[in-house]
């Protein structure tokens, strides 16, 4: 059994240029549009409830944050570290034009040029799968991550749907995970696949 016993905030940066110096590719990404329940996902994963701060203001938050996060593989009682990295909402219109695109610019040099990120975490509503926006994120990482990199979809708030559109979500993505923050539903295969990725296991995610 996989979990994470330990996380906690290292830093924030505005840009590639302030992000912590490390020569590891441990850094997992998560990036997803704003009040996807980014925030709700990373505490829950983290059994840590005020790990990432949830903002009833959808974009508030313009600075990539950083946090040093513990596995422990209980079967073979060894532990593993990495990093948590929460990018800004993208896609938030009520921010003035110069500032929506001096963020969104850093987001992609950093996206593009970060080669310390194993492992990109897109996450997408459950309720609203089809959007442009998150076929443009899908294209843009497929494009620009390169064969050491991992791109991992996941479905948020599948609570909201019922079976049938559970069924059918999971028919048009199969290789997507989907989870429930608030009903703890998917975490553990989260964590798992998180940990497996980072320690290079193909064969068991």
């Amino acid at each position: 059994m996989i979990e994470i016993v330990d996380a906690k905030f290292v830093t924030s940066a505005a840009n590639i240029a302030g992000a912590p110096d490390t020569d590891e590719q441990n850094e997992v990404v998560f990036m997803a549009r704003s009040n996807v329940g980014k925030s709700s996902l990373l505490n829950a994963l983290t059994n840590h409830k005020g790990l990432a701060k949830v903002s009833s203001t959808p974009g508030k938050t313009r600075l990539i944050n950083y946090f040093d996060v513990t596995f422990i593989d209980r079967d073979e009682a060894k532990k593993s570290f990495a990093k948590f990295v929460d990018l800004p909402g993208f896609g938030y219109a009520k921010v003035s034009k110069s500032i929506k695109y001096d963020w969104e610019r850093n987001l992609t040099d950093y996206i593009s040029s970060r080669k310390q990120i194993k492992l990109f975490i897109h996450l997408i509503d459950s309720r609203h799968p089809f959007l442009e926006i998150d076929k443009s994120v899908i294209d843009f990482l497929l494009e620009c991550s390169d064969e050491t990199q991992h791109i991992l979809q996941i479905f948020t708030k599948i609570d909201k749907l019922n079976q049938k559109e559970q069924d059918a979500l999971r028919r048009e993505f199969p290789k997507a995970l989907m989870v429930s923050s608030s009903k703890k539903k998917g975490l553990e295969k989260v964590v798992t696949i998180i940990h497996n990725i980072l320690k290079e296991s193909p064969d068991e995610c």
